[in-house]
């Protein structure tokens, strides 16, 4: 009897979760001000849902679910509102980017909730180094064999949305030299990395039986894979993304995830490639290093490629499946970002070269996030 239940979702559906960064409005360092925050927030009315993170610098907004990116949009846009507003009141800004930029991880404190407490305790100082900031994008899948076919079809293609969500160059004050340095607080996570090469959901769940029955886990929330099916919500769940700058830029991504589920479906997911899986983790390194202008191992071809070309033709195809035109033209925005080689990691090194000053390129950050500003 499978101990794991696989909760059947419309097919292509949405949902997204994005963590934001909590900064004062002094120097824009981050403020552990989340508890009073949330208080404020609770006597609202708001759409998703919106509570704490790990640490208290943090906070995490999610969407219901949603069909096409129009309707997305405008509920992540009303989320954005409801805290920006509340975090006013108290003379705190919130700001997308992946990681703080001079933020010292010694300074955080943990939200005091017993799950948090627990990873506290287990990972000693990773917990407080955990203060980054991702994007997690949920699709639909009708059931557990088609979600652990899509996460591997899928999985090609995390070097692409790493690029295009990075947002995160900056780490302790220094310029890292990466695009997303996010993710390298995320490896150091003994469960980081990718899904097993199971093939089936029966497969999976033998799997997961045998890591709880190991102790090495209780839950799926203790694995920090990149893309990892979510049971309970009946989706697959895409985590490699720095949380983008801007709600506009968090729905495009939405929409490309979306997009490109249903070209890989309705077209056939590929077989399982062994191969896939040894070069995933260099191709993800180049991602994260190089941005846009990284090469790409393409295990088909058995070559090296230009990641920006592999994403273009892969931007092309995503636009054909578009669930709607508001959908087509955030991936549209996309493409030109990428022929133009620009993402988030470069807006905020731009910033940082005109003001000379961290704190202002928070500041730029946080009126981005508020919709008083464009990146």
């Amino acid at each position: 009897m499978s101990t794991l239940e696989f909760k059947r979702s419309e097919p292509f559906t949405l949902g997204v979760e994005l963590e934001l960064q909590i900064v004062n409005r002094r120097d824009f360092d981050l403020s552990g001000s989340a508890p009073d925050l949330l208080r404020l927030l609770e006597k609202q009315a708001h759409g998703g849902e919106i509570k704490p993170e790990i640490t208290r610098s943090m906070l995490e907004i999610s969407t219901g679910v949603h069909a096409t990116h129009g309707t997305l949009i405008v509920e992540l846009r009303g989320l954005r509102d409801t805290v920006v507003r509340q975090a006013d009141r108290l003379n705190l800004g919130i700001a997308g980017g992946g990681a703080h930029p001079f933020q010292h991880w010694s300074d955080r404190r943990i939200y005091d909730t017993p799950r948090f407490r627990h990873l506290s305790e287990l990972y000693g100082y990773l917990a407080k180094q955990f203060t980054v900031f991702g994007q997690h994008i949920h699709v639909g899948c009708e059931s557990g064999d088609k979600a652990v076919a899509l996460v591997h079809a899928m999985a090609r293609y995390m070097p692409h949305f790493i690029v295009l969500s990075a947002a995160s160059p900056f780490l302790q004050g220094v310029d890292t030299g990466f695009d997303s340095a996010r993710l390298n607080s995320v490896n150091a996570f003994p469960l980081s990395g990718c899904m097993p090469p199971v093939r089936s959901w029966a497969e999976f769940d033998t799997y997961f039986d045998d890591m709880r029955a190991l102790k090495v886990v209780e839950s799926m929330k203790d694995f920090y894979w990149d893309i990892r099916p979510k049971p309970e919500f009946g989706t697959i769940e895409i985590r490699v993304c720095d949380t983008p700058l801007s709600v506009e830029r968090a729905a495009a991504l939405a929409a490309f995830a979306q997009a490109l589920a249903t070209a890989l479906v309705e077209n056939g997911p590929p077989p399982l490639d062994p191969d896939q899986y040894r070069v995933y983790g260099y191709n993800r390194f180049l991602a994260c290093r190089f941005g846009i202008d990284a090469e790409f191992i393409d295990v088909k071809l058995r070559e090296k490629t230009s990641l920006r070309e592999d994403l273009l033709r892969t931007l092309d195809l995503a636009l054909r499946y578009a669930s709607d035109l508001s959908g087509a033209d955030a991936m549209r925005m996309l493409q030109q970002d990428v022929e133009a080689l620009r993402n988030g990691s470069l807006w905020l090194r731009e910033e940082y070269k005109r003001t000379n000053s961290l704190g202002d390129v928070v500041r730029a950050q946080s009126e981005v996030w508020s919709g008083r500003r464009e990146a």
